[in-house]
């Protein structure tokens, strides 16, 4: 016993002298950045990040301190806030191997999902993953599976037209996020695993719950400790309520994929077009080791994960959007009021104005707000300017410091966007060579960018024709953002994700 306490106080030692040894590296290397003085010794900017609007923080931060902004986290560790392009073309290109995502956001991922491609790290293995994942999500996969898109919004429009009727009203009430919640996990099941969820029948689902309570909730204290400190001690994420709702959600979404994976009719049928079936063989016919049956599970957990939340959230904010700016929604529901389900391809090239909503939506409502990444070693990385102060047009970054990027600053860039960067205005996308010069960053860029940007999207749009076929949106409400895992919109004033619509049947 003796033994076992002094080990577990040399450890403790060690783990804080390497702490501070890092600490004041990283204080020395960076004292040249400029950035806000910290407000709290334990806490440093964390608190007001959390409880603050969504990214305002940032937006002031950089508006004061220029593209490269120094900032304390808990207990006195550096982050940086970047939003120089040169930079972030390196971060998210060339050198996006030089920076992983930090350990604490990688303890998250394989907690709650396993060891799949967002959890991977490293060149090769990453793309051994994406090369067995990649297929199943690619363009041809998408159109593939684009009527299982309609199929879904024509029984969400039948649905509403049940309330409709059962309230005998042509205007009624519509809570959109949860409906969007619906809808996402719905079509995800179906072309994930060819598993109907059902959530769409309006009754309470338990996964929806579990997706839910896992991130959809108000801004807690322990959500708060967990949130400031997983990046220092990212064992926290198995402790307490939230521990085991991670884990709950992990067996939830395993169970399900293990056991469709042991139903051998569905994964062998070599016509089917499920994200899992065209996985299962890509991976046959590319990977020396194949894939083992929790490895399978961690990608399916991703798949469903990645088109549930940020997808249903995209959802939320573009009908939201719809129902605060009322012209356009008329000059949509026109352009789209052609007979028949319009084709993968036809959502992509034949409605420019709904392309234009859509992105504009992603533009001003990025889904995640920060995209992190910690440096692997001790890197320069170019500027398109320098540091205030310093004449140098790259940047030194020791090891182990952590990066935002902060998504919604970088695509309100007036530089690049305009004076009126601030303002949702569609329109900026049909001004020849918007869509060729300006990335947006919503969905990432590079070798790690997302893989289901088109599926999503043809998602989106699919259900966007449809429901505008049938119903007219307003919103008498008054929205703002809310943090969760990705950012959803609320009334103002309430505690969890809420958009309730008034609805009115055109047909």
């Amino acid at each position: 016993m003796l033994y076992i306490y002094h080990f577990s106080i040399a450890f403790v030692f060690v783990y804080m002298l390497r702490f501070f040894q890092q600490r004041l590296s990283s204080l020395l290397a960076l004292r040249h950045v400029p950035g806000p003085k910290s407000s709290s010794w334990v806490w440093g900017e964390e608190k007001a990040l959390y409880y603050n609007t969504p990214g305002a923080l940032y937006v002031d931060w950089h508006h004061t301190y220029g593209n490269v902004v120094k900032f304390t986290g808990a207990f006195g560790h550096q982050l940086l806030s970047v939003t120089d392009p040169h930079a972030i073309s390196f971060i998210l290109g060339e050198g996006t191997y030089q920076f992983p995502k930090p350990k604490g956001v990688r303890a998250w991922f394989r907690m709650l999902l396993g060891e799949g491609i967002l959890w991977v790290e490293g060149k090769e293995a990453h793309e051994k993953q994406r090369r067995s994942v990649g297929p199943a999500l690619s363009p041809q996969s998408a159109r593939n599976l684009t009527p299982v898109f309609y199929e879904n919004a024509a029984k969400m429009v039948a649905r509403w037209h049940g309330l409709f009727d059962a309230q005998n009203s042509d205007e009624i009430v519509i809570e959109m996020t949860n409906w969007a919640g619906r809808f996402a996990l719905d079509t995800v099941g179906r072309a994930t695993l060819s598993y109907d969820f059902d959530c769409l029948r309006g009754q309470p689902h338990a996964l929806a719950e579990t997706l839910d309570g896992l991130t959809n909730h108000e801004k807690s204290h322990t959500s708060f400790y967990m949130k400031a400190l997983f990046w220092l001690l990212p064992s926290i994420l198995h402790l307490g309520k939230k521990g085991q709702m991670i884990r709950k959600t992990r067996k939830e979404l395993g169970d399900l994929a293990t056991d469709i994976l042991k139903d051998a009719e569905a994964v062998s049928d070599p016509n089917s077009k499920t994200l899992m079936s065209l996985m299962l063989r890509a991976d046959k016919a590319t990977a020396v080791v194949r894939m083992d049956e929790e490895q399978v599970a961690a990608q399916m957990r991703t798949i469903i994960s990645a088109g549930y939340e940020p997808v249903s959230a995209t959802i939320a904010w573009l009908f939201f959007e719809l129902a605060t700016n009322l012209e356009w929604q008329q000059a949509i529901r026109d352009e789209v009021s052609t007979a028949g389900d319009p084709t993968f391809d036809e959502l992509n090239n034949s409605y420019p104005l709904l392309d234009a909503f859509f992105l504009e939506t992603l533009r001003l409502h990025p889904p995640v707000l920060e995209n992190h990444h910690e440096a692997a070693e001790t890197i320069s990385i170019p500027l398109s300017e320098p540091v205030a102060g310093s004449g140098d047009l790259h940047l030194v970054i020791p090891k182990g410091t952590i990066i935002s990027l902060p998504v919604n600053v970088i695509q309100k860039d007036k530089l690049i966007w305009g004076f009126d960067a601030d303002d949702f205005r569609p329109e900026r996308w049909l001004q020849r060579g918007t869509r060729t010069s300006r990335e947006l960053l919503a969905f990432s860029v590079g070798p790690r960018g997302c893989l289901g940007r088109n599926f999503a999207a043809a998602e989106i749009k699919a259900l966007t024709v449809t429901l505008l076929r049938h119903f007219a949106f307003s919103c008498p409400h008054e929205i703002e953002a809310f943090q969760s895992f990705v950012i959803r919109p609320r009334v103002k004033g309430e505690s969890s994700s809420s958009l309730p619509l008034l609805v009115r049947r055109t047909l």
